[in-house]
């Protein structure tokens, strides 16, 4: 890897974390509980990497942080890969927690756009489509 291409990889890291960052701020505004962050449920397991696991009332929300230059290109930047190992990421995250079995769990993406304040698009896909 050159060293232009790893200066790009960690800044855009580092803007993908400070994205997160504001997505878990305006959560914890509109009463949400944050349960996890950069959760990985298991190598190896098909699983993703979930951004943010958050709790209001009896809504589990995992939720997949997405920022791109305008909200449409963010929109369209979660691939049906992506959703199912989100999903798997989920189901193993919900069998190491049996005590959060009960909550009604639900897909979210939240679209982060510089200068702008993150969009949260709830039930943003289900299971099996």
């Amino acid at each position: 890897m050159r060293r232009g291409d790893a200066q790009r990889g960690r800044k855009a890291h580092a803007s993908g974390r400070w994205a997160e960052r504001l997505c878990v701020l305006s959560l914890l505004l509109r009463g949400y509980a944050i349960l996890g962050r950069g959760v990985v449920t298991g190598r190896g397991t098909g699983a993703g990497e979930i951004d943010i696991i958050a709790r209001r009332g009896k809504v589990l929300a995992f939720i997949e942080v997405k920022k791109r230059g305008d909200f449409a290109a963010a929109a369209q930047a979660l691939s049906a890969v992506q959703q199912q190992r989100l999903i798997r990421g989920a189901e193993v995250f919900l069998a190491r927690h049996p005590a959060l079995a009960a909550l009604e769990p639900r897909f979210d993406l939240m679209l982060a756009v510089p200068g702008r304040w993150p969009r949260h698009m709830k039930d943003a896909w289900r299971i099996g489509g």
